[in-house]
């Protein structure tokens, strides 16, 4: 814990800002310059404050909100807390990060999935399908694997950039971790050929999710 004022951390955070980097990240639809190990040394330093995490949130700044996420304490934000606080998320790191660091580890994260999974907005629909991804991956009892599947075939191909792309993650994970669905999800893939002519860099596995499917299927062995 420490003495440290709101307006200290942000003049901290103003004077972080890298001009070059935030032209970079505003290509990525994150408006901030600050260097993401320059937040998480902040963080460290305040350890764990959740109060104070709440008024950093409040500042709809989105550095201010990154590091707000990363001294929070995420089992005490209620589902309504977490969803209002999705809905404010329109960074996309901010997104990222509340799905991955908080929303994940909050008792609720089952409510908002479903809550959030066929949702009218597709920045929040895409965290329901993102959550979905996390489950089916790791519990996916209880899951209509054929159901997801005839969604994202029938869905897929014409939904917004950032739902088609949590879509198209549930798409390859379902072909990934359940062997009985891989041909089918593969072929839905094929068809739709969604991500198809994504560059990649050397080195890194396409998000198509034939490829995708395959390159890691491979790997396991």
């Amino acid at each position: 814990m420490t003495d440290t004022t709101l307006p200290e951390v942000m003049a901290e955070l103003t004077a972080l800002e890298n001009p070059k980097m935030r032209a970079v990240n505003e290509r990525h639809g994150d408006d901030h310059g600050v260097p993401l190990s320059k937040l998480r040394a902040i963080a460290k330093r305040l350890k764990t404050q959740h109060e104070f995490a709440g008024e950093l949130w409040k500042t709809d700044d989105t550095a201010a909100r990154l590091l707000a996420l990363l001294i929070c304490r995420p089992r005490e934000f209620t589902a309504q807390q977490l969803d209002q606080m999705l809905r404010e998320a329109r960074a996309s790191k901010v997104h990222d990060w509340l799905l991955n660091y908080v929303v994940k580890k909050n008792p609720n994260a089952e409510e908002l999935r479903l809550a959030w999974f066929d949702d009218p907005d597709p920045v929040v629909a895409s965290a329901g399908w993102a959550l979905t991804t996390d489950r089916v991956g790791k519990s996916p009892d209880g899951l209509d694997l054929s159901g997801l599947l005839g969604q994202i075939e029938a869905e897929m191909k014409d939904a917004p950039d950032r739902k088609q792309w949590a879509m198209n993650e549930c798409l390859a994970r379902i072909g990934i971790t359940q062997p009985e669905y891989r041909a089918r999800a593969i072929d839905i893939g094929e068809r739709l050929e969604v991500l198809k002519d994504y560059p990649t860099p050397p080195n890194c596995t396409s998000p198509f999710a034939p490829i995708w499917i395959a390159e890691i299927v491979r790997r396991q062995g």
